[in-house]
Protein backbone atom coordinates (compact mmCIF):
# COMPACT_ATOMS: atom_id res chain seq x y z
CA UNK A 1 0.00 0.00 0.00
CA UNK A 2 1.38 3.37 -1.06
CA UNK A 3 0.75 6.52 0.97
CA UNK A 4 0.53 9.94 -0.57
CA UNK A 5 2.91 12.70 0.47
CA UNK A 6 0.07 14.51 2.27
CA UNK A 7 -0.80 11.35 4.25
CA UNK A 8 2.82 10.89 5.28
CA UNK A 9 3.01 14.54 6.31
CA UNK A 10 -0.14 14.22 8.46
CA UNK A 11 1.24 11.07 10.08
CA UNK A 12 4.50 12.86 10.86
CA UNK A 13 2.60 15.78 12.42
CA UNK A 14 0.59 13.39 14.60
CA UNK A 15 3.76 11.55 15.65
CA UNK A 16 5.49 14.80 16.61
CA UNK A 17 2.43 15.92 18.54
CA UNK A 18 2.31 12.65 20.49
CA UNK A 19 6.03 12.94 21.28
CA UNK A 20 5.52 16.49 22.53
CA UNK A 21 2.63 15.39 24.74
CA UNK A 22 4.66 12.50 26.14
CA UNK A 23 7.58 14.82 26.88
CA UNK A 24 5.31 17.33 28.55
CA UNK A 25 3.76 14.65 30.71
CA UNK A 26 7.05 13.17 31.86
CA UNK A 27 7.25 15.69 34.71
CA UNK A 28 4.39 17.25 36.66
CA UNK A 29 2.07 17.28 33.69
CA UNK A 30 -1.32 15.98 32.68
CA UNK A 31 -0.89 12.44 33.98
CA UNK A 32 0.71 13.23 37.34
CA UNK A 33 -0.44 11.65 40.57
CA UNK A 34 -3.48 13.24 42.16
CA UNK A 35 -3.31 13.72 45.91
CA UNK A 36 -6.12 13.44 48.42
CA UNK A 37 -4.39 16.00 50.63
CA UNK A 38 -1.46 18.21 49.66
CA UNK A 39 0.47 20.96 51.42
CA UNK A 40 2.72 23.21 49.34
CA UNK A 41 5.01 25.45 51.36
CA UNK A 42 6.68 28.43 49.67
CA UNK A 43 9.51 29.41 52.01
CA UNK A 44 11.53 32.64 52.04
CA UNK A 45 14.97 32.99 53.62
CA UNK A 46 13.64 35.55 56.11
CA UNK A 47 11.30 32.87 57.50
CA UNK A 48 8.11 34.19 55.94
CA UNK A 49 6.03 31.66 54.06
CA UNK A 50 2.92 30.90 52.06
CA UNK A 51 1.30 27.53 52.64
CA UNK A 52 -1.16 26.25 50.06
CA UNK A 53 -3.46 23.36 50.91
CA UNK A 54 -5.17 21.40 48.13
CA UNK A 55 -7.41 18.78 49.67
CA UNK A 56 -10.69 16.94 49.43
CA UNK A 57 -13.32 17.95 51.93
CA UNK A 58 -13.33 14.33 53.16
CA UNK A 59 -9.58 14.49 53.95
CA UNK A 60 -9.99 17.77 55.83
CA UNK A 61 -12.68 16.15 57.95
CA UNK A 62 -10.64 12.98 58.58
CA UNK A 63 -7.25 14.61 59.17
CA UNK A 64 -8.16 17.88 60.84
CA UNK A 65 -11.63 17.24 62.19
CA UNK A 66 -13.01 20.29 60.40
CA UNK A 67 -16.74 20.68 60.81
CA UNK A 68 -17.61 20.13 57.15
CA UNK A 69 -19.97 17.73 55.42
CA UNK A 70 -17.94 15.16 53.40
CA UNK A 71 -20.98 14.36 51.24
CA UNK A 72 -19.95 15.24 47.63
CA UNK A 73 -23.40 16.80 47.13
CA UNK A 74 -23.11 19.09 50.14
CA UNK A 75 -22.48 22.79 49.66
CA UNK A 76 -19.18 24.15 50.99
CA UNK A 77 -19.24 27.57 52.64
CA UNK A 78 -16.09 29.37 51.48
CA UNK A 79 -16.18 31.97 54.26
CA UNK A 80 -16.53 29.25 56.86
CA UNK A 81 -13.48 27.43 55.50
CA UNK A 82 -11.51 30.70 55.48
CA UNK A 83 -12.35 31.19 59.15
CA UNK A 84 -11.16 27.65 59.93
CA UNK A 85 -7.75 28.34 58.38
CA UNK A 86 -7.41 31.95 59.45
CA UNK A 87 -6.04 33.39 62.66
CA UNK A 88 -3.98 36.17 64.14
CA UNK A 89 -1.09 37.07 61.86
CA UNK A 90 -2.34 34.82 59.06
CA UNK A 91 -4.00 35.89 55.82
CA UNK A 92 -6.07 33.16 54.16
CA UNK A 93 -7.83 32.91 50.82
CA UNK A 94 -10.07 30.06 49.68
CA UNK A 95 -11.30 28.66 46.37
CA UNK A 96 -13.42 25.59 45.64
CA UNK A 97 -13.25 22.92 42.95
CA UNK A 98 -14.56 19.50 41.94
CA UNK A 99 -12.57 16.44 40.98
CA UNK A 100 -14.05 13.04 40.21
CA UNK A 101 -17.43 14.43 41.27
CA UNK A 102 -16.06 15.25 44.72
CA UNK A 103 -15.54 18.54 46.53
CA UNK A 104 -12.02 19.93 46.88
CA UNK A 105 -10.81 22.99 48.74
CA UNK A 106 -7.81 25.16 47.86
CA UNK A 107 -6.56 27.33 50.71
CA UNK A 108 -3.62 29.75 50.65
CA UNK A 109 -2.28 31.02 54.00
CA UNK A 110 0.38 33.71 54.25
CA UNK A 111 2.41 34.22 57.45
CA UNK A 112 5.38 36.44 58.32
CA UNK A 113 7.04 33.63 60.30
CA UNK A 114 6.69 29.98 59.28
CA UNK A 115 7.10 28.99 62.94
CA UNK A 116 3.72 30.60 63.66
CA UNK A 117 1.81 28.17 61.43
CA UNK A 118 1.20 25.59 64.22
CA UNK A 119 -0.92 28.22 66.00
CA UNK A 120 -3.53 27.64 63.30
CA UNK A 121 -5.58 24.54 64.11
CA UNK A 122 -5.19 22.77 60.71
CA UNK A 123 -1.37 23.03 60.96
CA UNK A 124 -0.99 22.22 64.64
CA UNK A 125 0.35 18.78 63.71
CA UNK A 126 3.58 20.31 62.39
CA UNK A 127 6.56 22.08 63.92
CA UNK A 128 8.87 24.27 61.84
CA UNK A 129 12.44 25.52 62.23
CA UNK A 130 14.54 27.85 60.11
CA UNK A 131 18.06 28.29 61.55
CA UNK A 132 21.28 29.78 60.22
CA UNK A 133 24.39 27.83 61.16
CA UNK A 134 27.63 29.11 59.66
CA UNK A 135 27.12 29.31 55.93
CA UNK A 136 24.02 27.13 55.88
CA UNK A 137 20.29 27.67 56.39
CA UNK A 138 18.61 24.67 57.99
CA UNK A 139 14.91 24.03 57.40
CA UNK A 140 13.19 21.39 59.52
CA UNK A 141 9.55 20.31 59.59
CA UNK A 142 8.16 17.47 61.69
CA UNK A 143 4.62 16.39 60.78
CA UNK A 144 3.11 14.60 63.73
CA UNK A 145 -0.20 12.74 64.11
CA UNK A 146 -3.60 14.37 63.62
CA UNK A 147 -5.20 15.97 66.65
CA UNK A 148 -6.12 13.41 69.32
CA UNK A 149 -9.24 11.52 68.32
CA UNK A 150 -9.65 13.37 65.01
CA UNK A 151 -8.98 10.51 62.60
CA UNK A 152 -10.55 7.83 64.73
CA UNK A 153 -13.77 9.77 65.20
CA UNK A 154 -14.31 10.57 61.54
CA UNK A 155 -12.48 8.18 59.23
CA UNK A 156 -14.89 5.33 59.83
CA UNK A 157 -17.72 7.35 58.28
CA UNK A 158 -15.69 7.98 55.11
CA UNK A 159 -15.14 5.22 52.60
CA UNK A 160 -11.52 5.24 51.39
CA UNK A 161 -10.30 3.15 48.46
CA UNK A 162 -6.94 2.53 50.16
CA UNK A 163 -4.70 4.06 47.49
CA UNK A 164 -5.08 7.72 48.55
CA UNK A 165 -1.81 9.62 48.95
CA UNK A 166 -0.84 12.67 51.00
CA UNK A 167 1.97 14.96 49.85
CA UNK A 168 4.09 17.66 51.46
CA UNK A 169 5.92 19.81 48.93
CA UNK A 170 8.43 22.56 49.75
CA UNK A 171 9.42 25.34 47.32
CA UNK A 172 12.84 26.58 48.40
CA UNK A 173 14.40 30.01 47.81
CA UNK A 174 18.06 29.04 47.38
CA UNK A 175 20.32 26.22 46.27
CA UNK A 176 19.69 22.94 48.10
CA UNK A 177 22.83 21.51 49.70
CA UNK A 178 21.25 18.36 51.16
CA UNK A 179 17.81 16.92 51.88
CA UNK A 180 16.05 13.71 52.86
CA UNK A 181 13.32 13.58 50.21
CA UNK A 182 12.74 9.86 49.50
CA UNK A 183 12.74 10.37 45.73
CA UNK A 184 16.12 12.12 45.85
CA UNK A 185 14.90 14.49 43.14
CA UNK A 186 15.03 18.27 43.17
CA UNK A 187 12.32 19.37 40.76
CA UNK A 188 12.47 22.54 38.70
CA UNK A 189 12.44 25.70 40.78
CA UNK A 190 14.03 23.92 43.77
CA UNK A 191 10.99 21.88 44.74
CA UNK A 192 11.22 18.89 47.06
CA UNK A 193 8.44 16.41 47.79
CA UNK A 194 7.57 13.92 50.52
CA UNK A 195 4.69 11.48 49.99
CA UNK A 196 2.84 9.38 52.53
CA UNK A 197 -0.10 6.98 52.16
CA UNK A 198 -3.26 8.50 53.63
CA UNK A 199 -3.58 5.40 55.81
CA UNK A 200 -0.18 6.18 57.40
CA UNK A 201 -1.18 9.80 57.96
CA UNK A 202 -4.43 8.71 59.60
CA UNK A 203 -2.44 6.29 61.76
CA UNK A 204 -0.30 9.21 62.95
CA UNK A 205 3.05 8.11 61.54
CA UNK A 206 5.50 11.01 61.83
CA UNK A 207 7.06 12.53 58.74
CA UNK A 208 10.35 14.43 59.10
CA UNK A 209 11.46 16.94 56.47
CA UNK A 210 15.14 17.95 56.51
CA UNK A 211 16.71 20.45 54.10
CA UNK A 212 19.96 22.44 54.17
CA UNK A 213 20.19 25.52 51.94
CA UNK A 214 22.59 28.16 50.71
CA UNK A 215 22.15 31.43 52.65
CA UNK A 216 21.72 33.53 49.48
CA UNK A 217 18.55 33.34 47.41
CA UNK A 218 18.61 32.10 43.84
CA UNK A 219 17.13 35.42 42.70
CA UNK A 220 19.87 37.39 44.49
CA UNK A 221 22.60 35.22 42.99
CA UNK A 222 21.03 35.51 39.54
CA UNK A 223 20.83 39.30 39.80
CA UNK A 224 24.48 39.47 40.91
CA UNK A 225 25.56 37.34 37.94
CA UNK A 226 23.37 39.34 35.57
CA UNK A 227 24.72 42.64 36.91
CA UNK A 228 28.29 41.38 36.70
CA UNK A 229 27.71 40.33 33.09
CA UNK A 230 26.35 43.78 32.21
CA UNK A 231 29.32 45.51 33.88
CA UNK A 232 31.77 43.21 32.09
CA UNK A 233 30.07 43.80 28.73
CA UNK A 234 30.06 47.56 29.28
CA UNK A 235 33.75 47.49 30.25
CA UNK A 236 34.59 45.47 27.14
CA UNK A 237 32.63 47.88 24.92
CA UNK A 238 34.37 50.88 26.50
CA UNK A 239 37.75 49.22 25.93
CA UNK A 240 36.93 48.58 22.27
CA UNK A 241 35.79 52.19 21.77
CA UNK A 242 38.95 53.47 23.47
CA UNK A 243 41.13 51.22 21.31
CA UNK A 244 39.40 52.36 18.09
CA UNK A 245 39.71 56.03 19.11
CA UNK A 246 43.39 55.58 19.94
CA UNK A 247 44.11 53.92 16.62
CA UNK A 248 42.32 56.78 14.90
CA UNK A 249 44.47 59.37 16.68
CA UNK A 250 47.63 57.43 15.86
CA UNK A 251 46.63 57.32 12.19
CA UNK A 252 46.05 61.09 12.15
CA UNK A 253 49.48 61.71 13.72
CA UNK A 254 51.13 59.43 11.13
CA UNK A 255 49.45 61.17 8.21
CA UNK A 256 50.38 64.64 9.58
CA UNK A 257 54.03 63.61 9.82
Amino acid sequence: MRFSASSRARSLVWLLALCAIAAGCSGRGVFTREYEYEEELYLALDGSATLNVNASVASLVALHGLDLDPDPRARVDRERVRAMFGGEGARASVSLARRDSRRFVHVSVRVDDVRELPRLAPFAWSSYRVDRRGGTVEFRQAVGPPAAGTAGATSGAIQWSGDEVVAFRVHLPSEVLSHNSPSGRIERGNILEWEQPLSDRLAGRTLNIVVDLEPESILYTTLILFGSSIVAAAAALALIIWWIARRGRESEVTEAA
